[in-house]
């Protein structure tokens, strides 16, 4: 893992002006069963909207620590901008923080100068596959939940955020892969596993947030099957420089169906 360029208390790493600039899109993640959104995931854009990929190519492994942080700050400070009033989520790549309590002197910073609760901050565990130190990702998980941040694993079933991460791992949430999503209401095999998965959630205790939901039908059958957290272009593709409006009628008339379906 090597060690810290800790100073003070600071990551020297995380400090310093990127040589590009971006922004930051927000998709909301809502709840059907409370009819409203919950959560905002902070995406990376280009300094026009142009793609993700436009950003993360520039993004040497000597940037790698700054990006991270960059990050955090960006979202943070855009969310706090537009008036967010749900939780915020903000992706992190695991190899880019040594020392959890001093790589993350930005983000307490940036969120006490705008005023953005800690307890309103979701950090999402991407890149799995490059974590090759699960003590490490432990320990960043446990220091977060200490400091009073929420953490989710993402892409949960597909690829290297497989099941023995849970074996180590103990985050607030899972976000289920749009692999498992797709045709759900449907596909008796992905109805499996996600049953499976809602009784292993329910026994570690964690949330489960539904991914790439692009159906109204996909919708309706995770709602009724208890996953009511749910995120995807069904409701909202990611946004510059707005938040997701306009879902309460669609919310509402969802959570009528998905109660109306388990009274009968």
């Amino acid at each position: 893992m090597g060690n810290c360029a800790r100073v003070n208390g600071r990551c020297k790493r995380c400090e310093g002006d990127l040589p590009f600039d971006f922004t930051m899109a927000f998709q909301p993640i809502v709840d059907v069963s409370l009819a409203r959104v919950v959560t905002h995931e902070a995406l990376v854009r280009g300094a026009n909207g142009e793609s993700a990929w436009s950003v993360i190519s520039q993004v040497t492994d000597d940037l790698l620590y700054l990006f991270d942080q960059a990050c955090r700050v960006k979202a943070i400070e855009l969310a706090s901008e537009l008036g967010m009033e749900s939780d915020l989520s903000i992706n992190f790549l695991p190899n880019a923080v040594y020392e959890p309590e001093a790589c993350i002197q930005a983000t307490l910073e940036v969120s006490q100068r705008v005023g953005w609760p800690m307890h309103k901050l979701v950090f999402e565990i991407t890149e799995t596959e490059r974590v090759r130190d699960r003590q490490h990702l432990r320990n960043i998980i446990n220091a977060y939940r200490t400091m009073g941040f929420k953490t989710a694993l993402d892409d949960f079933g597909n690829g290297y955020a497989n099941l023995d991460l849970l074996t180590d791992l103990a985050p607030d949430k899972l976000k289920i892969d749009r692999e498992l999503v797709m045709n759900c209401d449907h596909n008796p095999r992905r109805q499996a596993l996600l049953n499976a998965i809602i009784m292993l959630a329910a026994e570690l205790d964690m949330t489960l947030i539904a991914e790439g939901v692009e159906t109204r039908a996909e919708a309706l059958w995770l709602a009724r099957a208890g996953i009511t957290r749910q995120q995807g272009f069904f409701y909202a593709k990611p946004t510059v420089g707005q938040l997701g409006t306009g879902l309460s009628p669609l919310l509402e008339t969802l959570r009528r169906e998905a109660q109306l379906s388990s009274e009968l």
